[in-house]
């Protein structure tokens, strides 16, 4: 009887239109696939073409069905307990969300020979290559720079306000900005991420994360965290996305060294539109960079509970809400005992001792700051 019936199945197979068959692939693909050490190493030519690395590992490119080019992440650290908190916080969040302004997890391997991600492949790489290190001739317009820093505000409210458990990421900045063939924005690297409850008013942190120069001051100076640490993240991207620069660069005089504090100078004196000039900005996209430089001073806002939530940002760049007028995100960092803040913004991580830290600039030295030597 059993064979009977797994024999009309599969008479009914063959009349199943070829169109659905493709379509019932494609939601089997959905999840992420659990590759073998084996696979991958075919895939990608014995880990031949590398990508980039960082301080979780090296990506490799790869091929898998069909020719589908993929990026192969393969998870290293300083320990196994820092590598499997890795690939844990990546697939648990990863591999239940979708977005189309978030890289996709195609799937994993999880051997004692290899651990590792497979994602989507970005052919454009990642944000801080295009903003940092392109020539003025391969420089991205800023029709395209807001359409980025619209769709990965999109990407994180999706995380925060959208999923069945929040997530919070931790760590936006460029370098986790992927850009498609089109140079659509999709937030990556998730290893730090981690799933909250909406219902919990902070989140417990174990350690700390981040990147120097892009952390909320909560996180850095043991305060109560929420997901606005996000936001703030998203506020110092902001600013480099309009000046296509570091925010911090002591290459340049005192006065320009520190973008975010320049153009709150500016914003204080009416005076945008001079420093729209002076990076040479088209008239025709003035109003759209004044609005991103008005979202990012109330994204840095000192206080998590003065930012606005991403769902509000993702409004307020489209023009569907009005920006309020910023306060002064930065007067914690010239108040006489709280100046040792701004220090602590750039140099404060787990892998960064005092000594390694290192005073640079006047600029630098009359507002704290330091940056941690490479």
């Amino acid at each position: 009887m059993k064979m009977k019936e797994e024999a009309l199945e599969n008479d009914d197979s063959r009349f199943i239109p070829l169109a659905m068959v493709q379509f019932l692939d494609d939601m089997e693909r959905e999840k992420p696939i659990r590759f073998t050490s084996q696979q991958l190493k075919i895939a990608t030519d014995n880990f031949t073409i590398k990508l980039g690395s960082g301080g979780f590992g090296i990506v490799y490119k790869g091929l898998i069905n069909n020719n589908k080019p993929v990026a192969v992440k393969v998870l290293n650290g300083t320990s196994n307990q820092t590598i499997e908190e890795q690939f844990m916080a990546e697939v648990s969040t990863m591999g239940r969300t979708h977005h189309f302004n978030l890289v996709r997890l195609y799937g994993f391997c999880y051997e004692s020979s290899l651990i590792a991600l497979v994602y989507e492949y970005m052919v454009n790489g990642s944000l801080d290559n295009h903003l940092f290190k392109a020539n003025n001739g391969a420089m991205i317009g800023f029709d395209k720079l807001y359409e980025i820093a619209l769709g990965t505000a999109r990407g994180i409210a999706y995380l925060h306000e959208e999923c069945a458990q929040r997530i919070v990421h931790y760590d936006i900045k460029p370098g986790n900005i992927l850009l498609d063939s089109n140079f659509c924005a999709k937030v990556a690297d998730f290893g730090l991420a981690k799933l909250c409850n909406r219902d919990s008013t902070h989140i417990t942190m174990t350690r700390v994360r981040g990147t120097p120069g892009y952390a909320a001051p909560e996180l850095w100076l043991h305060l109560p965290v929420t997901h606005k640490c996000d936001v703030y993240s998203f506020g110092m991207l902001l600013f480099e996305i309009v000046g296509r620069r570091k925010n911090m660069d002591s290459s340049l005089s005192d006065s320009q060294q520190w973008f975010p504090i320049r153009v709150w100078g500016k914003y204080e004196n009416t005076q945008l539109k001079d420093l729209m000039t002076e990076y040479e900005i088209e008239e025709k996209d003035h109003e759209v960079v004044g609005r991103m430089l008005k979202v990012a001073l109330c994204c840095v806002q000192y206080k998590p509970e003065f930012r606005p939530s991403m769902s509000i940002v993702v409004k307020m760049l489209e023009g569907v809400l009005e920006v309020p007028e910023p306060l002064n995100p930065f007067t914690h960092l010239i108040s006489g005992a709280n100046g040792s803040m701004a220090r602590m913004a750039w140099s404060s991580s787990e892998d960064v001792t005092r000594s390694e830290v290192v005073m640079g600039t006047p600029c630098m030295k009359r507002y704290e700051i330091t940056m941690a030597s490479v």
